[in-house]
C-alpha cells in the first residue's frame, strides 16, 4: 500500500507586505545605491575602509537594510516586516545615518514607483 504525500503547507507572515510594497523596497534600494555612486560614496567610505566597491541594490539590501532590520526587529527577512510602520522606520534610520554622518541627500521612499522607474530612466 503506498503512503500519501502529505501536502507541505508553507507559513506566511500575517501581515506580509505586498507585492507594491515589495517593488518600492527593491526600488529604493535601487535610488539610494545611485545617490550613494553619484556621491562617491562607495561601500568601501561607507562600510570597508579597506578597498572600493560600488553599491547596487543587492549589496543596499545585504549591507545597509538587513543589519538594521535585524536590530530594530530580529529579522533578516523583509518578508516579516510590518506592512508600513516598520519599513518607514528602517528607511528613516538608512536615510538619517547616511544625511549626518556622509550628507547624503534625502531619498524619500517611493509611492509611485512607475514614476520613480522614470526617473531612473528604466
Amino acid at each position: 500500500m503506498k503512503k500519501k504525500a502529505k501536502k507541505v503547507i508553507e507559513p506566511t507572515h500575517p501581515k506580509q507586505r505586498t507585492e507594491s510594497q515589495n517593488k518600492a523596497l527593491w526600488l529604493f534600494y535601487e535610488m539610494l545605491a545611485k545617490a550613494l555612486n553619484d556621491g562617491g560614496l562607495d561601500m568601501r567610505v561607507v562600510l570597508k575602509p579597506s578597498y572600493q566597491i560600488r553599491w547596487t541594490k543587492e549589496n543596499i539590501h545585504d549591507n545597509l537594510w538587513i543589519p538594521i532590520q535585524k536590530y530594530l526587529y530580529g529579522t533578516n527577512s523583509t518578508t516579516f516586516l510590518k506592512k508600513q510602520e516598520q519599513i518607514d522606520k528602517i528607511h528613516e534610520t538608512i536615510m538619517q545615518g547616511l544625511g549626518e554622518k556622509f550628507g547624503v541627500e534625502y531619498i524619500p521612499f517611493p509611492v509611485d514607483e512607475e514614476k520613480q522607474l522614470q526617473k531612473l530612466g528604466h
